[in-house]
């Protein structure tokens, strides 16, 4: 009988920031996340898939009864001022935040955090983030992509960013796609970071909080995990060496 083990990548790093957008107070609410259970015992954090040789595993051996969907929530990096001209929206990446995607990119597919879908801010320091992402690591470029312009206003809504974001990761994700990756704004993002895992979480740019939980679908995973139930594995940083 042989067993393979997949194991998580633990990382601990401290930061702050903060961001501001111009809210759509009339964007509707998704639907509410249920709060953890504190009398619900841990899922096991790790997968072990058994197999015999040379005997075909039945269906149910072939669905693991606890699958890990891992959540990449990454801040945009460093943006421009010098253009006065230019709305926040459209300012773009700086010559610091340049550099920082492509360090992130790298620690990401060193930890083997490569995202199969994205869903990002389609404000422009967020695509120029991801597109240097891409020039760097070809996973990234693999992965699908959709832009959602909702996350640049959600970003500013107080407590709205984490019901958000579970609502379009179900809409967009698949059964078969274990890790998403969500990119957008402060201060959102590390709100929402807070308010899965439960521990209180800042993020500065281009800083990547790495979240897991289990589910053999994402509807079932937010629903298991629900508020504080995320295990959040690290947070990646340009400027920390792994």
């Amino acid at each position: 009988m042989n067993a393979v083990t997949l194991c998580n990548h633990n990382i601990n790093f401290n930061i702050q920031h903060h961001f501001s957008a111009s809210a759509n107070p009339n964007w509707p609410k998704s639907s509410a996340i249920r709060r953890r259970n504190p009398n619900t015992a841990t899922r096991p954090s790790s997968l072990v898939i058994e197999t015999v040789e040379g005997k075909a595993a039945s269906d149910s051996e072939q669905t693991p009864p606890y699958v890990a969907r891992r959540l990449i929530l990454l801040r945009h990096a460093n943006s421009s001022w010098e253009d006065p001209s230019l709305k926040d929206h459209d300012r773009p990446l700086s010559e610091t935040g340049q550099a920082d995607a492509v360090k992130v990119s790298h620690k990401l597919q060193q930890l083997g955090w490569i995202p199969q879908l994205i869903l990002s801010s389609n404000a422009v320091r967020t695509r120029e983030t991801l597109t240097i992402m891409q020039q760097q690591v070809r996973g990234f470029l693999e992965a699908e992509v959709h832009y959602i312009s909702s996350f640049y206003s959600i970003a500013a809504m107080d407590g709205q960013t984490a019901e958000h974001l579970q609502h379009v990761i179900c809409n967009y994700s698949r059964d078969d796609i274990l890790t998403v990756m969500c990119m957008g704004h402060n201060r959102g993002w590390e709100e929402a970071a807070s308010m899965f895992t439960g521990a209180s979480i800042e993020l500065k740019t281009c800083n990547a909080a790495l979240l897991e939980t289990t589910g053999k679908s994402w509807d079932e995973a937010f629903a298991l995990a629900g508020l504080g139930g995320w295990k959040l594995q690290g947070i990646v940083k340009p400027s920390t060496s792994l």
